[in-house]
């Protein structure tokens, strides 16, 4: 099966391939000896949450600060 590289660098994957990753939206990509890997990755909305969290800085007690600052409101 060929995949088509567009300008933009996307691939559509055949429709064969991605049967077998039904659910499935995102993939790890990786590369080696030339080849491209991708290995299916399932997030879970808590896990992404806090991938988020952790990205924006956002601490364990910035968030007990939000609440407690919510429920005196």
């Amino acid at each position: 099966m060929l995949a088509k590289l567009t300008s933009k660098n996307q691939l559509t994957l055949p429709k064969a391939v991605v049967a077998d990753f039904e659910g499935i939206d995102y993939f790890d990509v990786t590369s080696d000896k030339g080849r491209v890997i991708l290995t299916p990755v399932r997030l879970s909305r808590p896990d992404a949450v806090r991938a988020k969290l952790v990205e924006l800085g956002i601490s364990e007690s910035d968030v007990n600060e939000a609440v407690a600052w919510a429920r005196r409101s």
